[in-house]
């Protein structure tokens, strides 16, 4: 599989299947502190993209095989909603997604294009990463495009959230001593009482980061939480809610799964059946498989990445 990864149980949305719009290389317009993979110039679009019906193709055989899907997730190596054939895709989808709903994690900065808010309004879900409302601490810690105007940005935000019909969600990630400070929340607060959506997400970095950054504790996260308006949907993310119908997965798909979303033990244990739990044990003792530690956490990763994500 070249776009299908998974499938994946995520702590907010469910049973997953994801699309990777851009598997073979980084292409993104901000290039955020934290994010998973290497450090890379941002774009302001696709310099190499695949037809929409070639990616369907291979989600309709992955449907199949993982019939207990509940989100197809429309991802990538960067961003997303900069992937130039959107409309076409998501009407390919959901001509075969049946029960499944389409969701989009996106960095909200392309919504300021009148024809990819167009696009994310086809969506069932959509999830807004807002990390900053000023800009010194937005350039800081998503590093975006020159050509991305946050004052945009932030009215796109709340411009959509006020038409979409679907279930929207806002994820707000912190670094540690940057965009957790009392005046990053207090103006945070301030734009986010004006967006109308289901749940917003308060995290911080579980994954290896691509630059040399900490998060914050569970205990700041929820001190941070008692800051915002208490009639804001808050919610902390937290792994412990998630639960999940265990799937056959094969090597490949081990492979597959944990290039695109490194998997600590309970990830594993919620994803993968006692036979696909073995495979992997198998390929760790083989050194196919490698661990790495951030904060204290195992995360399961192909032994080939460990040098692929560079420190600046």
């Amino acid at each position: 599989m070249k776009f299908i990864f998974g499938p994946v149980a995520s702590r907010r949305f469910g049973t997953s299947l994801g699309i990777d719009l851009s598997p073979d290389t980084k292409q993104c317009n901000f290039d955020c502190l934290y994010c998973e993979l290497a450090p890379a110039a941002t774009i302001s679009s696709y310099t190499h993209s695949y037809p929409a019906q070639e990616i369907v193709d291979e989600l309709e055989a992955s449907l199949k095989e993982h019939p207990n899907t509940q989100v197809i997730t429309l991802t990538a190596n960067g961003e997303p909603s900069l992937y130039p054939y959107l409309d076409e895709l998501i009407a390919k989808i959901d001509k075969i997604k049946n029960d499944k709903q389409t969701l989009m994690l996106t960095n909200s900065a392309t919504l300021s294009d009148s024809k990819t808010y167009q696009s994310l309004l086809h969506l069932d879900q959509v999830k807004l990463s807002l990390d900053a409302v000023t800009i010194e601490v937005f350039r800081k810690i998503d590093r975006p495009h020159v050509d991305i105007n946050l004052s945009k940005l932030v009215q796109s935000v709340i411009d959509f959230s006020q038409e979409y019909k679907g279930r929207l969600f806002i994820e707000v990630l912190f670094v540690k001593g940057l965009n957790d400070t009392d005046e990053e929340i207090e103006a945070l607060n301030k734009v986010l009482e004006e967006v109308q959506c289901e749940r917003i997400d308060l995290g911080t970095i579980d994954r290896p980061p691509a630059y040399p950054i900490e998060g914050i504790s569970y205990e700041r996260l929820f001190e941070i939480s008692q800051q915002f308006n208490p009639d804001l949907p808050i919610h902390i993310a937290s792994r412990k809610e998630v639960s999940s119908q265990p799937s056959s997965y094969s090597n490949e798909e081990i492979f597959n799964t944990l290039d695109k979303r490194p998997l600590t033990m309970d990830d594993v244990q919620l994803l993968f059946d006692e036979a696909s739990i073995k495979r992997l044990q198998e390929l760790e003792q083989k050194g196919e498989l490698s661990i790495k530690y951030i904060s204290n956490i195992a995360f399961y990763i192909p032994s080939s990445n460990l040098s692929r994500k560079r420190k600046k």
